[in-house]
């Protein structure tokens, strides 16, 4: 739990839930001194619908989570004016998504469609305010992969870290060796945009820096 200023009173108490669980999201955050009060991550379909967008899966997606987490939070009468904060990270090649992958064919056929050439990653974050105010933010990344042999292929799906991940990999992992060059936010393609989840939160009035002066 957070300490925030209210303009009308004394420091009152700022919670934070964060609709995923993902514990790559989970430790961003914490990477930027924020501890979420709770975890409550929305079962939804991701199901791309015909002719929609990679950027607007990701926001699509972003908001129904945000829907479902925020129902639950209210009715919860620790949660009811906490900040929520959800996201969703879709990795395309032009206009073709790939999957989030679980087999071992799967992720071979994203890492060879990769292979040599740039892909987009579109991280969508949605904010609720606890006066149900809502902001979002599209973060878009481009990455290069290097030229990518079939024993680097063999090993990396050996590694496991492809398994649940967007296009078959994990950038803050072994695959991060295969990036020639990304523009964008490194944090997004982990799956959450530091610098533009702390400026949603912090324009709403989320002290996100309370903790950082805090002894450890």
């Amino acid at each position: 739990m957070t300490q925030t200023e209210d303009p009308a009173g004394p420091v009152r108490s700022a919670r934070l839930v964060l609709a995923s669980a993902s514990p790559r999201r989970l430790a961003l955050l914490q990477q930027a001194g924020i501890e979420p009060d709770a975890l409550l991550p929305a079962d939804i379909d991701e199901t791309p619908h015909k002719s929609e967008t990679p950027r607007e899966l990701a926001r699509r997606l972003a908001r129904e989570k945000l829907a479902v987490a925020g129902a639950a939070a209210r009715r919860r009468d620790d949660m009811r004016e906490a900040y929520l904060i959800s996201a969703d990270t879709v990795v395309a090649v032009g206009r073709r998504v790939l999957p989030k992958t679980e087999l071992p064919d799967e992720a071979a056929d994203c890492l060879r469609l990769l292979s040599g050439r740039q892909h987009r990653v579109y991280t969508a974050i949605c904010l609720l305010s606890p006066r149900d105010a809502r902001r979002e933010r599209v973060v878009e990344t481009r990455v290069r992969f290097k030229r990518l042999s079939a024993r680097e292929i063999d090993a990396y799906l050996a590694s496991d870290e492809w398994r649940g991940k967007a296009g078959g990999y994990a950038i803050q992992g072994l695959a991060g060796a295969f990036v020639v060059k990304l523009v964008g936010s490194h944090s997004a393609v982990v799956g959450l945009p530091l610098y533009e989840t702390l400026s949603l939160l912090e324009g709403e009035g989320f002290p996100v820096r309370q903790s950082w002066g805090q002894p450890l």
